[in-house]
C-alpha cells in the first residue's frame, strides 16, 4: 500500500489525470463557479491600484493638483478595502469547498473500506488506512484552500499584469519579462524534485502513522518484555525517516525561493536602469509609468513567488489523493453476493466438498462434507489451525469457498444478499471487540433496539446483575476494546449482543476461553438459553462445554477425521477420546 511508483523524468510535475478526477467532486457545489468570480474581480482589483497611481502621480502630483490628488487618493482606499472584502470571500469559498469536497471523499472511502473483505485487512496496516482517511485527505483539501483555485486567481492576475504592461510600454515589459524564460527552466526543475520529496514524505508518515498506532495498541506486551527502549529506538528510525523525507522537501523548496527573488532583482534592476535612462533622454517613460511598473513587478513576482507554493500544494494533494484513490480502486471485496433477500431461516446448514485456501495453493480445508439440522447444535473440535475457524469465516461470508457449496435451508448462501444473510447470523467471539461506548451501545450497536428490550434480554439469559452492578449500568462507558471491563465481562456483553439480534444461527468462537469457573458457569448458563431452539455452531477447546452437542466433528489439518455425538466419539477411542482424557485426567 506505501510503495508508490517512481517517478519518472518524463513525468508531468501534476498529474492532470488525477487532478481531474478530484475536481470531478467539485460538482455538486455551485459556490465553486462563485469563486471564478471573485478571482476575476481580485485580479482586476489588484491591477487597477498601480494604474491609479500611475494615472494620479503624472496628472495630480506632478500636476500640482490637490483636490484631484485627495480625492484619488480615496479611491485607492476604498479599492484597497473592496479588494480585501473580495479576498476574504475568496479564502471562505475555497476553504468551503475544500472542506465540502474532503467530507465527501472521506465518506467515499469509508464505505468502501466498509465493503472490504478480511482478506484486505489481514495484508493492510490499520495505521496506513487510517493516515488515508485523516492525514492523506487533509492534503487534499489544501488543492481547493491554497492549491488549483488560487492558482487560477493568480494566473489571471499575471495575464492582466502582461497585458497591461504591453500596452503601456513594449520595451520596459520586455526588459522586465526576459528572467520569465529561466524562471520557468529553474520552477521546472525543482517541483519535479520536490514532487519526488512530497512522495517520499506521504509514505513515510503513512508508516509512522502504522508504527504508533501498532505499539500503542500492544504497549502490554511491549512493559512486559521490557522492551521500552528497544521500542525508542525503532521510533526514532521511523521518524528520521520522515524528517529526512520532509527536510529533503523544505530544501528544494529553500533553494528555489532565493532564486525567484534574484530574477525578480535583475528584472526590476534592469527595468529602473532602462526607464532612468529613457526619462533622462526626454523619452515616452514618466516618473507614474516608472512607478507602476515597480510596483506591477513585485506584484507580478509576488504570485509566481507564491505559484511556486501552490504548485507544492497542489503536489502534495495529488499525491495524497492518488494514495486515497488507489484504496477507492480496490476490489477487494467478497464477490457474488446475491439478490436473495431473507426475512427469516429455519437454520437447515449442509457443506457439501468444500475446499478452501487463504493464500492459492496452501490449502486449508479439504473436502469438508457435514450437515445441521434445524435447531441442532454443532461443536467442531480440534487443534489450532487445524480449520475450524475457517468454517465459520466461509458461513459469514468473509471469505468465499474455492470449491464446493454451502448451504443453508438448501439454497447456496452465494445467492443471499450479504447484508440479509448476515442478519440471520451472530457471532462471539473469544477476543470481544468492544466501542469506546456505552454498554447499551455496545449490544444494539445503532440498531433500533429500546432499552427495555435489552434489558428484558439480559434477564432472559441471566446477565441482568452484573450489568446492573456496573456504575451507571448499561449507560457505563466500557472505554476504548472495552478495556474497563474483565475479559469475562466482556464476553457476557458478547452474548447479550447476540441475544438480542435474535438470530436464526448462533455462532460461538471459542467463547469460554480465558474465563474464570464463576464467569464460566454464568456463560454456560447463557449458552443453553442461546442455543435453545435455533441452529448453534460451537467451537470449543473445553469438551465440558460441549458434551451435549447433538453432534461434533473433530478436525485435523483441515479435514474432518472424526465425526459423532459425545458418547459415540468416546467410544470411537481415537483422537477425541485422548482430548477427553488429557482434559479430566487430575
Amino acid at each position: 500500500m506505501d510503495c508508490l511508483m517512481a517517478t519518472s523524468k518524463k513525468e508531468n510535475i501534476i498529474d492532470v489525470k488525477l487532478l481531474s478526477r478530484v475536481m470531478r467532486f467539485v460538482k455538486p457545489y455551485k459556490v465553486f463557479f462563485c469563486k471564478h468570480f471573485f478571482s476575476i474581480s481580485l485580479g482586476i482589483l489588484s491591477v487597477s491600484r498601480p494604474i491609479i497611481i500611475e494615472y494620479t502621480v503624472d496628472h495630480f502630483i506632478i500636476g500640482a493638483d490637490s483636490e484631484k490628488l485627495l480625492k484619488y487618493t480615496l479611491i485607492m482606499i476604498g479599492l484597497l478595502l473592496l479588494e480585501s472584502i473580495m479576498q476574504f470571500l475568496f479564502m471562505y469559498a475555497a476553504n468551503w469547498i475544500g472542506q465540502s469536497v474532503i467530507k465527501d471523499i472521506r465518506e467515499q472511502l469509508y464505505k468502501k473500506i466498509l465493503s472490504f473483505r478480511l482478506k484486505y485487512f489481514d495484508n493492510t496496516p490499520i495505521g496506513a488506512l487510517v493516515t488515508r482517511c485523516v492525514s492523506d485527505i487533509e492534503t487534499i483539501a489544501e488543492i481547493f484552500s491554497h492549491g488549483v483555485l488560487v492558482i487560477f486567481s493568480d494566473l489571471f492576475k499575471i495575464v492582466i499584469i502582461v497585458v497591461w504592461m504591453f500596452s503601456s510600454n513594449v520595451m520596459l515589459s520586455i526588459i522586465s519579462l526576459s528572467v520569465f524564460p529561466f524562471l520557468i527552466l529553474a520552477t521546472k526543475y525543482f517541483q519535479r524534485a520536490m514532487k519526488s520529496a512530497f512522495e517520499d514524505e506521504r509514505s513515510a508518515i503513512s508508516k509512522l502513522n502504522t508504527f504508533v498506532q501498532e505499539h500503542i495498541s500492544g504497549m502490554k506486551i511491549v512493559q512486559i518484555f521490557n522492551q521500552e527502549t528497544q521500542e525508542l529506538d525503532n521510533f526514532r528510525k521511523t521518524n528520521a525517516t520522515f524528517k529526512s523525507a520532509t527536510i529533503r522537501a523544505i530544501w528544494y523548496f529553500s533553494i528555489f525561493l532565493p532564486v525567484i527573488e534574484i530574477m525578480s532583482a535583475i528584472a526590476l534592476g534592469a527595468m529602473v536602469w532602462f526607464g532612468g535612462m529613457d526619462m533622462l533622454s526626454e523619452g515616452g517613460v514618466t516618473l507614474g509609468l516608472m512607478m507602476a511598473f515597480i510596483l506591477l513587478i513585485n506584484m507580478l513576482f509576488r504570485p509566481v513567488r507564491h505559484l511556486a507554493d501552490r504548485i507544492n500544494v497542489l503536489q502534495r494533494g495529488v499525491v495524497a489523493s492518488n494514495r486515497v484513490f488507489k484504496v477507492l480502486d480496490t476490489n477487494e471485496f467478497v464477490s457474488s453476493d446475491g439478490d436473495l433477500t431473507i426475512h427469516k431461516v429455519k437454520g437447515h446448514l449442509k457443506f457439501d466438498r468444500i475446499h478452501f485456501s487463504y493464500i492459492d495453493d496452501e490449502p486449508v480445508l479439504n473436502d469438508i462434507n457435514f450437515e445441521v439440522q434445524a435447531g441442532q447444535t454443532l461443536a467442531l473440535v480440534g487443534a489450532t489451525g487445524s480449520g475450524k475457524s475457517s468454517i465459520i469465516n466461509l458461513i459469514l461470508r468473509f471469505y468465499n469457498v474455492d470449491s464446493g457449496t454451502i448451504l443453508l435451508d438448501g439454497k447456496d448462501i452465494l445467492q443471499y444478499n450479504i447484508q440479509s444473510l448476515r442478519s440471520q447470523l451472530a457471532l462471539v467471539l473469544q477476543d470481544v471487540f468492544l466501542f469506546s461506548d456505552t454498554i447499551y451501545n455496545n449490544i444494539v450497536l445503532d440498531k433500533n433496539i429500546s432499552i427495555n428490550k435489552v434489558r428484558n434480554a439480559a434477564k432472559a439469559i441471566g446477565l441482568e446483575g452484573f450489568i446492573e452492578q456496573l456504575p451507571g449500568g448499561y449507560q457505563y462507558n466500557v472505554r476504548e476494546r472495552g478495556i474497563m471491563l474483565s475479559a469475562g465481562q466482556r464476553q457476557l456483553i458478547a452474548f447479550l449482543r447476540a441475544y438480542v439480534c435474535n438470530p436464526s444461527v448462533l455462532i460461538l468462537d471459542e467463547a469460554t476461553s480465558s474465563v474464570d469457573i464463576q464467569t464460566e458457569n454464568l456463560i454456560k448458563q447463557s449458552i443453553s438459553k442461546l442455543t435453545k431452539g435455533r441452529t448453534s455452531i460451537i467451537i470449543a477447546h473445553r469438551i465440558a462445554t460441549i458434551q451435549n452437542a447433538d453432534k461434533i466433528l473433530v478436525m485435523d489439518k483441515g479435514r474432518i477425521v472424526e465425526s459423532g455425538t459425545h458418547s459415540d466419539l468416546l467410544k470411537q477411542k481415537g483422537y477425541y477420546k485422548k482430548l477427553f482424557e488429557l482434559q479430566f485426567s487430575c
